[in-house]
């Protein structure tokens, strides 16, 4: 399953890890998402979102 966000849509960002001698290899810095019980169109679903959106109120938790 992709680790992008259902609410924004953010996903993974990608890099390079750099060693003391300066050796590059590839790595990814992947977002914090959760799976909560949220209210989508009137109704209650299960939909995985990053902790910024929960902390910014764009996501409305169902009782």
């Amino acid at each position: 399953m992709a680790k992008v966000c259902d609410k924004c849509g953010r996903g993974p960002q990608f890099g390079n890890k750099v060693s003391h001698a300066h050796n590059i290899t590839k790595r990814r810095w992947n977002i914090n998402l959760k799976e909560v019980r949220a209210v989508v169109s009137g109704g209650t679903k299960r939909i995985r979102v990053c902790t910024s959106c929960i902390k910014n109120g764009k996501v409305l938790k169902a009782a």
